[in-house]
């Protein structure tokens, strides 16, 4: 890849996924720098960071529960996207490099914004994000396309719709990352508090049958699936605390399972990143069913970007480094 003279690292945020992006973007500035380019690291809370607040903004490790709504609310009102696009660091630059999570980060209006400004940005463009964040829409395209997954219902639901999905079931916000505000519903009296906890992440919240089997993760680069790995959580799910406190979860990578079941959800891998549209880079999370059958739980169109992070770890054990994985998003980026 020819140098990059100068890179916009976007990051922060006020969403609940904010340090999951800070430690992220503490990797990949000093990756893109080992590559020649100059970095400018922008919270999108509060603007450019000189070297001395990126040191004290950036953090490596990941607190062990979300942010304070509190605090979200605080961040949110110094966010001004529009007056964002417009400072020198980012509309001067030559690639935008995303490392940012949930709805606001890669829910498709910050792309738009980006596009309509004539940036270049890393992943997905705003329709491409925006079908993956909203999990109806999501599922609703892959079931059409005829890709295995959970049923599910969009809450409020009556009791006939409820019924099929069985217990225990899993309650979620539908534009949400990180499993912040999902809940594992093992009785019908416990409904009514899981639904209220994933309202308080948004107002459209999903219910779908908790498939028992093994979980799993696949990269997809480009036009590639990378390595399939499984993720086994001390918890009941892969959420919050064990996605970001250490040894909380193991994660194997490649998979130590048969070639037949690590191709087949490499394939799926693809076919989701196909039917959403998405571009550049994603993640794809799977569940077995009962009978083995691997389900697409979703799409991630900014996965996590620390090098302990699964989409980096998908892409190492296929033989491409974290600096290496950095170059070649910047590449897809950059081809457009």
């Amino acid at each position: 890849m020819a140098a990059v003279a100068r890179i916009a690292l976007l990051t922060g945020g006020s969403t609940p996924e904010r340090d999951v992006a800070l430690a992220g973007a503490a990797q990949v500035a000093p990756a893109l720098r080992s590559l020649g380019h100059r970095v400018t690291v922008i919270d999108t809370a509060e603007g450019p960071l000189d070297a001395e607040r990126e040191s004290e903004v950036l953090g490596p490790s990941i607190r062990r529960e979300p942010p304070s709504p509190e605090h979200l609310r605080e961040l949110a009102r110094r966010e001004d996207l529009p007056r964002l696009i417009a400072e020198p660091a980012l509309a001067g630059a030559d690639l935008v490099f995303l490392v940012l999570h949930g709805d606001q980060g890669e829910g498709g209006s910050l792309q738009a914004l980006l596009g309509l400004a004539g940036l270049r940005y890393t992943g997905s463009d705003a329709l491409g994000s925006g079908l993956a964040m909203d999990k109806e829409v999501g599922k609703r395209l892959l079931a059409q396309a005829g890709l295995p997954q959970a049923p599910w219902v969009r809450w409020p639901a009556e009791e006939p719709e409820l019924e099929p999905l069985g217990l225990p079931c899993v309650v979620k916000p539908s534009r949400a990352g990180s499993s912040v505000g999902v809940s594992v519903v093992h009785s019908a009296a416990e409904l009514p508090a899981a639904v209220a906890a994933a309202l308080e992440v948004d107002h459209e919240v999903l219910v779908e049958s908790f498939l028992p089997g093994r979980e799993f993760s696949v990269g997809v680069v480009g036009e590639r699936a990378l390595a399939v790995g499984e993720i086994v959580p001390r918890h009941e799910i892969f959420d919050y605390e064990c996605k970001y406190t250490p040894g909380m979860c193991r994660e194997i990578f490649p998979a130590e399972i048969a070639p037949a079941l690590a191709g087949r959800m490499q394939e799926l891998a693809l076919a989701t990143h196909r039917t959403l549209k998405l571009r550049d880079f994603s993640r794809v999370d799977f569940k077995l069913a009962a009978d083995g059958t691997p389900c697409v739980l979703e799409a991630n169109t900014l996965p996590g970007m620390t090098r302990g992070s699964l989409l980096p770890q998908s892409a190492a054990a296929v033989g491409l480094g974290f600096v290496e994985l950095c170059a070649e998003l910047c590449a897809l980026a950059l081809a457009r």
